[in-house]
């Protein structure tokens, strides 16, 4: 048992573990990602909604995009459709004013995340003239997610497992990169890009086993609220992979990825 017990400890030095759960602690982790949640819901998914029925492809709307997000299939996809499904001349009553409204809230969610990246990477804040990364994001994001929901029909199985793997790896290693406005190298956003991808995976998962079921029961006691409480759950648990991913790759770029002697051009760090 003595023998197991040190060779646990070499290996949890080895690993250096315990400096990811220190840094978690200081991001504050779990705070950042209810406010990712809340960020998103309020600011990011109106933009999403008036997006979504512009959309002559992809029919369902929103909910669409939410239920394929979700993992969702069945009756609580249905339950969340009836909740989530704006009026159909929801472009109609948009004004113009109000899209410059909409373009303004999401570009306030991209500025969130990459504040939470430059902390996550201890590399200064970009002056505010750099709002159009945040722009830009914001577009790049919604095109990923259109994507996403566009190749449901079109593809199956193991080609869309593959498309959306890789379309994924290429969002979250550019977004970081571009977000920070490239004072991160390449190689070290390429780990951060990978864990948050397996993150998804494992959180589509979850929601497919446990989500699935609760909104249904969610809906029968408590109507609309439960069924937006357990997306708001599910929009955290997005924030939480995001945000522990990218700290994750930097984490893995000092301690296992890279050693401290690379060379790197002079405008660009190899780990933060």
């Amino acid at each position: 048992m003595e023998r197991w017990r040190r060779g646990l400890h070499r290996a949890w030095e080895w690993l250096r573990a315990g400096t990811l759960l220190d840094r978690g602690r200081e991001l504050e982790l779990m705070h950042r990602a209810m406010g990712f949640a809340t960020l998103a819901l309020v600011t990011l998914a109106p933009l999403l909604i008036v997006v979504a029925a512009a959309d002559p492809l992809v029919r369902g709307g929103f909910a669409s995009w939410l239920t394929d997000g979700m993992g969702l299939s069945g009756r609580s996809a249905h339950v969340l459709t009836d909740v989530i499904s704006p009026p159909r001349n929801v472009i109609g009553t948009t004004s113009v004013w109000g899209g410059v409204l909409l373009a303004v809230f999401g570009v306030s969610f991209a500025g969130s995340v990459q504040n939470a990246y430059e902390r996550i990477w201890g590399v200064p804040p970009g002056p505010w003239h750099r709002v159009w990364r945040q722009a830009t994001w914001l577009v790049v994001l919604t095109a990923y997610l259109y994507q996403e929901v566009a190749t449901k029909n079109a593809l199956h199985g193991g080609q869309r497992i593959a498309l959306s793997t890789a379309s994924g790896i290429v969002f979250f290693w550019w977004g970081q990169r571009f977000l920070l406005g490239g004072q991160v190298h390449w190689r070290s956003l390429l780990p951060g890009a990978l864990a948050t991808v397996i993150g998804l995976a494992g959180l589509r998962a979850f929601s497919y086993l446990v989500f699935t079921p609760l909104i249904v029961t969610n809906a029968l006691s408590y109507g609309a609220v439960g069924t937006v409480l357990v997306v708001e759950s599910w929009l955290i648990g997005v924030g939480f992979v995001i945000y522990g991913g990218a700290l994750f790759g930097r984490w893995f770029c000092e301690h296992h990825w890279m050693p401290s002697h690379h060379e790197h051009p002079p405008d660009e760090e190899e780990c933060g």
